[in-house]
């Protein structure tokens, strides 16, 4: 489990292609201080198995799933990317609970910068819309964000200084895709009323 502080940004080194699958090597030097192999790493809020460290880098392999679900597949080398590993038990919770089982991806439509901020708007898929709310939180590349405004088709992010100069979101310009993981909490929720409500198999 992740919580969506971004710890670093790394930088991609090699997405090598096999077959159905990939092969990724990244770079940080914070991550990999204490990687092992079976390790969790979030790569842009994609939850990724360390298979072997080399120095400050660190592979993983990455199932047809993942690709087809996320943007990985887009990265190449000298990309940079948010890493975050997994929360341990004792830290505390500063963003909100992700998963890193990213649910599908958006791409930037806008960027309004503030005086401080950035107002960024991001595509929303149809499947996943029923699940953001204004107020509610959404991990974008692995960034635990507010919603500060939905439509039927996108929704809007607030970018506080921090975020613009730590994580990617500060360079993603309009066209490029983004990993979106919804809160899982809402679709426990839609599962359980829809099981519980009148007429249901259940």
């Amino acid at each position: 489990m992740f919580t969506g502080i971004v710890e670093e940004l790394g930088e991609v080194v090699a997405l090598e292609p096999r077959g159905d699958s990939a092969r990724l090597t990244v770079r940080g030097a914070l991550v990999t201080a204490d990687a092992r192999h079976g390790d969790s790493i979030a790569v842009n809020g994609v939850c990724l198995t360390v298979a072997g460290v080399d120095g400050q880098s660190f592979t993983a392999d990455v199932m047809k799933e993942t690709l087809d679900r996320s943007a990985l597949g887009a990265l190449r080398p000298g990309s940079r990317v948010n890493l975050e590993r997994a929360v341990r038990a004792d830290q505390r919770l500063g963003g909100h609970i992700v998963q890193g089982h990213v649910d599908g991806t958006g791409e930037v439509l806008s960027r309004e910068p503030g005086e401080h901020w950035e107002v960024v708007r991001i595509s929303l898929p149809a499947s996943l819309a029923r699940y953001v709310v204004e107020k509610g939180s959404i991990a974008v590349d692995g960034v635990s964000l507010t919603v500060t405004g939905v439509t039927a088709d996108s929704f809007a992010v607030s970018l506080i200084p921090t975020t613009l100069e730590l994580t990617t979101l500060g360079r993603k310009q309009p066209g490029e895709p983004v990993n979106l993981e919804v809160d899982v909490i809402a679709k426990y929720v839609e599962k359980l009323t829809v099981a519980t409500a009148p007429g249901s198999a259940a």
